[in-house]
Protein backbone atom coordinates (compact mmCIF):
# COMPACT_ATOMS: atom_id res chain seq x y z
CA UNK A 1 0.00 0.00 0.00
CA UNK A 2 2.90 2.25 0.85
CA UNK A 3 4.47 1.73 -2.32
CA UNK A 4 0.94 2.55 -4.31
CA UNK A 5 0.83 5.72 -2.59
CA UNK A 6 4.69 6.87 -3.01
CA UNK A 7 4.33 5.93 -6.78
CA UNK A 8 1.20 8.12 -7.11
CA UNK A 9 2.96 11.01 -5.42
CA UNK A 10 5.78 10.30 -7.71
CA UNK A 11 3.40 10.51 -10.77
CA UNK A 12 1.69 13.82 -9.62
CA UNK A 13 5.15 15.40 -9.39
CA UNK A 14 6.41 14.51 -12.71
CA UNK A 15 3.12 15.42 -14.32
CA UNK A 16 2.95 18.54 -12.17
CA UNK A 17 6.47 18.99 -13.56
CA UNK A 18 5.96 18.64 -17.17
CA UNK A 19 2.83 20.29 -17.29
CA UNK A 20 5.02 23.54 -15.80
CA UNK A 21 7.73 23.06 -17.73
CA UNK A 22 5.04 23.06 -20.89
CA UNK A 23 3.48 26.30 -19.90
CA UNK A 24 6.88 28.36 -19.95
CA UNK A 25 7.89 26.72 -23.16
CA UNK A 26 5.61 29.95 -25.19
CA UNK A 27 6.93 32.46 -23.11
CA UNK A 28 10.15 34.04 -24.75
CA UNK A 29 12.58 34.04 -22.37
CA UNK A 30 14.99 36.35 -23.52
CA UNK A 31 14.88 40.39 -23.62
CA UNK A 32 13.95 40.91 -27.39
CA UNK A 33 10.22 41.95 -26.23
CA UNK A 34 11.33 44.24 -23.43
CA UNK A 35 10.64 47.53 -23.85
CA UNK A 36 11.82 50.47 -21.98
CA UNK A 37 10.83 53.98 -23.13
CA UNK A 38 12.64 56.90 -22.60
CA UNK A 39 11.61 58.88 -19.52
CA UNK A 40 13.34 62.65 -19.58
CA UNK A 41 14.92 63.67 -16.20
CA UNK A 42 16.44 67.09 -17.20
CA UNK A 43 17.74 69.03 -19.72
CA UNK A 44 21.79 69.28 -20.92
CA UNK A 45 23.34 71.81 -23.02
CA UNK A 46 26.84 71.05 -24.92
CA UNK A 47 28.64 73.73 -25.18
CA UNK A 48 32.09 74.89 -27.74
CA UNK A 49 35.00 75.88 -25.17
CA UNK A 50 36.27 78.43 -27.25
CA UNK A 51 32.97 80.86 -27.44
CA UNK A 52 30.43 78.54 -24.74
CA UNK A 53 28.10 78.93 -27.83
CA UNK A 54 25.23 75.80 -27.57
CA UNK A 55 26.26 72.99 -29.59
CA UNK A 56 23.07 70.62 -29.07
CA UNK A 57 20.54 70.59 -26.45
CA UNK A 58 19.06 66.79 -25.16
CA UNK A 59 16.97 65.74 -23.21
CA UNK A 60 18.08 63.43 -20.75
CA UNK A 61 17.40 60.44 -18.94
CA UNK A 62 20.01 60.37 -15.64
CA UNK A 63 21.29 57.40 -14.36
CA UNK A 64 22.96 57.93 -10.67
CA UNK A 65 22.59 55.03 -8.58
CA UNK A 66 23.75 51.59 -8.98
CA UNK A 67 20.92 49.93 -10.97
CA UNK A 68 20.49 52.47 -13.05
CA UNK A 69 24.69 52.86 -14.25
CA UNK A 70 24.88 48.80 -14.69
CA UNK A 71 22.34 48.71 -16.88
CA UNK A 72 22.01 52.28 -18.86
CA UNK A 73 20.29 51.60 -22.58
CA UNK A 74 20.66 48.66 -22.42
CA UNK A 75 17.90 46.87 -23.97
CA UNK A 76 16.54 49.81 -25.75
CA UNK A 77 15.40 49.63 -29.25
CA UNK A 78 16.02 53.43 -29.91
CA UNK A 79 16.76 56.66 -29.00
CA UNK A 80 16.03 59.63 -30.66
CA UNK A 81 18.28 62.33 -31.64
CA UNK A 82 17.84 64.87 -29.38
CA UNK A 83 17.52 62.50 -26.30
CA UNK A 84 20.72 60.91 -24.25
CA UNK A 85 21.52 59.72 -21.15
CA UNK A 86 24.46 61.19 -18.12
CA UNK A 87 25.59 59.21 -16.20
CA UNK A 88 27.17 60.96 -12.84
CA UNK A 89 29.48 59.05 -10.67
CA UNK A 90 29.66 59.66 -6.58
CA UNK A 91 33.10 60.23 -7.53
CA UNK A 92 36.07 61.07 -10.16
CA UNK A 93 38.09 58.17 -11.54
CA UNK A 94 39.20 56.31 -15.27
CA UNK A 95 35.42 54.63 -16.48
CA UNK A 96 35.00 52.49 -18.85
CA UNK A 97 31.83 51.12 -20.73
CA UNK A 98 30.89 48.48 -23.09
CA UNK A 99 28.12 47.97 -24.72
CA UNK A 100 26.91 44.20 -23.67
CA UNK A 101 22.77 43.93 -24.50
CA UNK A 102 22.74 47.98 -25.84
CA UNK A 103 20.89 47.43 -29.25
CA UNK A 104 21.89 50.44 -30.47
CA UNK A 105 25.45 52.02 -31.46
CA UNK A 106 26.03 54.90 -29.59
CA UNK A 107 28.55 57.14 -28.77
CA UNK A 108 30.20 57.52 -25.47
CA UNK A 109 31.31 61.11 -23.92
CA UNK A 110 33.81 61.12 -20.82
CA UNK A 111 33.31 64.04 -19.05
CA UNK A 112 35.27 65.27 -15.65
CA UNK A 113 33.89 67.04 -12.79
CA UNK A 114 33.98 70.90 -14.11
CA UNK A 115 32.12 69.46 -17.16
CA UNK A 116 34.91 69.47 -19.66
CA UNK A 117 35.06 66.63 -22.16
CA UNK A 118 38.10 64.53 -21.80
CA UNK A 119 37.55 61.80 -23.91
CA UNK A 120 35.07 60.70 -26.82
CA UNK A 121 34.64 56.54 -27.51
CA UNK A 122 32.89 56.46 -31.21
CA UNK A 123 30.52 54.56 -32.59
CA UNK A 124 30.40 52.00 -30.26
CA UNK A 125 28.44 48.88 -31.61
CA UNK A 126 26.03 46.88 -30.20
CA UNK A 127 26.66 43.77 -28.00
CA UNK A 128 30.08 44.27 -28.37
CA UNK A 129 31.93 43.53 -24.81
CA UNK A 130 35.00 45.05 -25.42
CA UNK A 131 36.12 47.90 -22.69
CA UNK A 132 35.87 51.57 -24.02
CA UNK A 133 37.91 53.48 -21.31
CA UNK A 134 37.94 57.41 -20.67
CA UNK A 135 41.91 58.41 -21.33
CA UNK A 136 41.21 60.98 -18.44
CA UNK A 137 39.32 60.76 -14.97
CA UNK A 138 35.43 61.12 -15.26
CA UNK A 139 32.90 62.13 -13.11
CA UNK A 140 30.25 62.11 -15.93
CA UNK A 141 29.02 60.19 -19.03
CA UNK A 142 27.05 60.95 -21.58
CA UNK A 143 25.73 58.23 -23.76
CA UNK A 144 23.97 60.10 -27.15
CA UNK A 145 23.44 58.02 -30.88
CA UNK A 146 26.42 57.01 -32.83
CA UNK A 147 28.00 59.67 -34.88
CA UNK A 148 26.68 62.68 -32.88
CA UNK A 149 29.96 63.64 -31.61
CA UNK A 150 31.17 64.31 -35.43
CA UNK A 151 27.71 65.63 -36.50
CA UNK A 152 28.28 68.44 -33.44
CA UNK A 153 32.19 68.32 -34.43
CA UNK A 154 32.74 67.85 -30.53
CA UNK A 155 36.24 67.86 -29.03
CA UNK A 156 38.37 67.06 -26.38
CA UNK A 157 37.78 70.37 -23.75
CA UNK A 158 34.20 71.36 -24.70
CA UNK A 159 31.67 71.57 -22.07
CA UNK A 160 28.19 70.37 -21.12
CA UNK A 161 25.61 71.83 -18.65
CA UNK A 162 22.53 70.21 -17.16
CA UNK A 163 19.78 70.74 -15.43
CA UNK A 164 17.79 68.51 -13.41
CA UNK A 165 13.95 68.72 -13.66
Amino acid sequence: MRRIILNGLLLGSMTLFLCQCKENKGTPSNTSQVSIPFKKEGTLKVLKSQNDSIIAQLDIEIADNEYETQTGLMYRTELKENHGMLFIFPDVSFRSFYMKNTKIPLDIIYIDENMNVVSIQKNAQPFDETSLPSEAPAKYVLEVNAGLSDLWQLQKGDKITFTKQ
